[in-house]
């Protein structure tokens, strides 16, 4: 795979992009959205006037946390939350899937992770827009070094993981309109160095009840623009025990009750105005069990 095809995704985005709602789409505690714009802005703004021997900031925030609580969509909607902050009220985002960087043959993880994040990326981002590169699931290519597998060739391993900090350490030197954000459900595979140079490392938890009601109740509500009765469903107080049901979710598997609840008869299937509270808690029993996480509360029942 040549490196060009690990970017998914290379567009400039300002404040009133459409992109916005992603960010407004993920519900978490507002102090985990305020640590990933502020110190994005911070660095955007600090770094092309601070030498990185004053700052020793490297432009790179990790967010990490169980899979499905919205890591990868916040990095989506960063860019627009920034834009409003920063000189000519535009983000470039550049988003990476690492995945296939990573190669059996003999020293050509390094060579592509080097000339990825070292010349390619800078390449993009090379007029000077303030920028913001997603490396998703970072811990395919970031491995940490002391747990390194026998079987995936622990010397290439080791290389590849070093081309990622030289690129940090040379982009951070070079380039600071360059800022990563890296999204890693796994921290522990993470290389300690790499850790080390993050700005921040931000966990993004499983949803907490208040949060999970809200999840539902915007998915419900959503779909009361075309059935309306699942407004009233919305905004009953059966929606504070469902979510106590569901802790334990991840907030995309919450959004997918809904539509798992309304799969279980052909009755709401054709008319999605029929579903109940019944029906709703049902489904979070069902998902809950799959997880394998006890219910808070038998209240929904």
């Amino acid at each position: 795979m040549r490196v060009q095809e690990c970017v998914l995704s290379d567009e400039v985005i300002t404040a009133d992009s459409e992109e916005a709602g992603l960010w407004d789409a993920i519900v978490v505690p507002e102090e985990i959205k305020d640590r990933l714009r502020n110190q994005t802005v911070l660095s955007l703004l600090v770094r092309p006037d601070l030498p990185f021997a004053v700052t020793a900031l490297h432009g790179l925030c990790t967010l990490y946390g169980p899979p499905g609580t919205g890591k990868t969509t916040l990095a989506r909607g960063l860019p627009a939350q920034v834009a409003r902050y920063v000189g000519g009220g535009a983000v470039r985002r550049i988003e990476i899937n690492p995945h296939g960087l990573m190669s059996a043959e003999h020293g050509q993880s390094q060579q592509r992770v080097s000339e990825l994040l070292g010349e390619y990326v800078p390449g993009l981002a090379s007029d000077g827009v303030p920028t913001v590169v997603i490396l998703d699931e970072v811990e395919s290519m970031a491995v940490a070094r002391s747990a390194a597998s026998l079987a995936a060739n622990p010397a290439d391993v080791h290389r590849a993981t070093d081309a990622v900090l030289t690129a940090l350490d040379l982009n951070a030197a070079k380039h600071p309109h360059l800022f990563f954000v890296a999204t890693s459900n796994f921290t522990t595979a993470l290389d300690e160095a790499f850790l080390s140079r993050s700005d921040a490392a931000i966990l993004v938890p499983l949803p907490e009840p208040e949060a999970l009601r809200k999840i539902l109740a915007s998915t419900l509500l959503m779909l009361a623009d075309k059935y309306p009765a699942l407004g009233e469903l919305a905004r009953s107080s059966a929606m504070e025990r469902i979510a106590e049901a569901a802790h334990g979710l991840d907030g995309r598997r919450t959004r997918k009750v809904v539509f798992e609840a309304l799969a279980q008869r052909l009755d709401t299937v054709l008319d999605p105005g029929n579903l109940t509270e019944d029906d709703l808690a049902a489904a979070v029993r069902n998902a809950v069990a799959e997880t394998g996480q006890p219910e808070v509360s038998r209240a929904a029942h």
